[in-house]
């Protein structure tokens, strides 16, 4: 493994440690704060929001950056916003915390994936972005379980201060490991948008935004269903959420190879497994043990579609990439946050913890027949991005 992947994996669990861990710590945050706990749940939405907004603009900004300082600029980005979200005197200024801590979230993973593509020989580009998503899950395992321990014990404020470090450390790696290249003349936003006229990225987008609210709008809920439902004490919550983090990290292992071989069809199972999981947890969750596998299950099969979708992405925008990429990665965080809300709705409505279960696996369902439509239209699709003849030079870029 090229040591460069290294310095991006660790970027990824620093971004999915902030991520995931405020899941955990909802609770405590609504205690200390005196608001309730979905009123604390807009905390994952204010920084799925940022990603949404960030993705495209950080990337279009970046457009003409080489890419290696384009990636240190945006971990510099997260840097401050976690910083601002422990020392955040109120939940107004840690929303904006967490906001900013979201802004370069998409636009990192989108030229991140698109540098690890490069940086391995033809045929292995699935697996280079599943190892720099292995760090975004390794973070659910270890960061995530360790930072929510940490702020029970210690107080949120401390688990973003250990996240303002873990910043610091990956701007350093990436500043030291990551190979310079210059801009490439084909390079440019106006190539770029072109991107989003052919239809199989759109189709992308929108499967990664329904099938992945399905993802989030039970998983944002694990702690208060963890003690809720199962019947489980606080301290059992950062064991839960690291059972998650395994199954997300066999399901990211797994995407590799199987982005490689067939994507399409990883796509799909990924989407109908997920229904299938979340039914089963709707009716399981009171049963400890069950509900223990159907937790393992669900970062399983909910993560196995994310290289998958990124290289879909990345394949179909063709020799501009970049904003796709980073687009793709909105779509997942407005997924995260369309997600949360509606499951925080139901939840709030009266229907029960577990209603959010149900409100997955319908979004699920709707992404495995958007993904199914994009697979029927796939096949006499014979759209490109069409070049200027201007450009039509230099647009390949051999793999290192």
């Amino acid at each position: 493994m090229p040591l460069a992947l290294l310095a991006l994996a660790i970027s990824a669990f620093g971004i999915g440690t902030t991520e995931f861990v405020i899941m955990g710590l909802l609770p405590n945050v609504a205690a200390d704060l005196h608001i309730t706990v979905p009123t604390a749940g807009n905390l994952v939405s204010s920084y799925a929001l940022g990603v949404v907004i960030g993705a495209p603009l950080l990337a279009v900004i970046g457009v003409r950056m080489p890419r290696k300082w384009l990636l240190v600029m945006l971990m510099g980005i997260f840097v401050a916003g976690n910083l601002l979200s422990a020392l955040a005197p109120d939940f107004g200024w840690l929303m904006a915390g967490r906001f900013i801590s979201g802004l370069p979230h998409g636009a990192f993973f989108g030229a991140g994936s698109v540098v690890a593509t490069r940086l391995v020989r033809k045929g292995r580009e699935g697996r280079a972005v599943a190892t720099i998503l292995l760090g975004l899950t390794f973070a659910n395992i270890v960061g995530v379980p360790a930072a929510t321990l940490l702020g029970q014990d210690l107080g949120w404020r401390a688990t973003f201060l250990v996240v303002t470090g873990i910043g610091v450390v990956a701007v350093a790696a990436l500043t030291a490991l990551i190979p310079y290249e210059p801009v490439q003349p084909q390079q440019s936003l106006r190539r770029e948008l072109r991107a989003f006229r052919n239809r199989q990225v759109l189709l992308g987008l929108a499967t990664a935004i329904f099938g992945f609210a399905g993802v989030f709008a039970t998983y944002a809920y694990l702690a208060s269903i963890t003690t809720h439902v199962m019947g489980l004490g606080e301290s059992s919550v950062m064991w839960v959420l690291a059972l998650c983090g395994v199954g997300m990290t066999i399901g990211v292992a797994a995407a590799g190879p199987l982005t490689d071989r067939a994507a399409r069809p990883t796509v799909y199972a990924s989407l109908g497994g997920l229904a299938i999981v979340l039914v089963a947890f709707y009716f399981t969750a009171h049963i400890v043990w069950l509900a223990l596998i159907m937790v393992v299950l669900l970062g399983a099969v909910g993560f196995l579609m994310t290289a998958p979708l990124q290289m879909m992405v990345i394949r179909s925008a063709s020799d501009a990439p970049t904003l796709s990429a980073a687009s793709n990665h909105s779509a997942f965080n407005l997924a995260n946050a369309g997600g949360v809300w509606l499951g925080g709705a139901a939840i709030a409505s009266g229907w029960g913890w577990m209603s959010c279960a149900v409100i997955g696996a319908g979004l699920a369902v709707v992404g495995l027949v958007v993904a199914l439509v994009a697979g029927c239209l796939d096949r006499g699709d014979k759209s490109r991005i069409v070049l200027e003849p201007s450009e039509a030079a230099g647009t390949s870029l051999a793999h290192r």
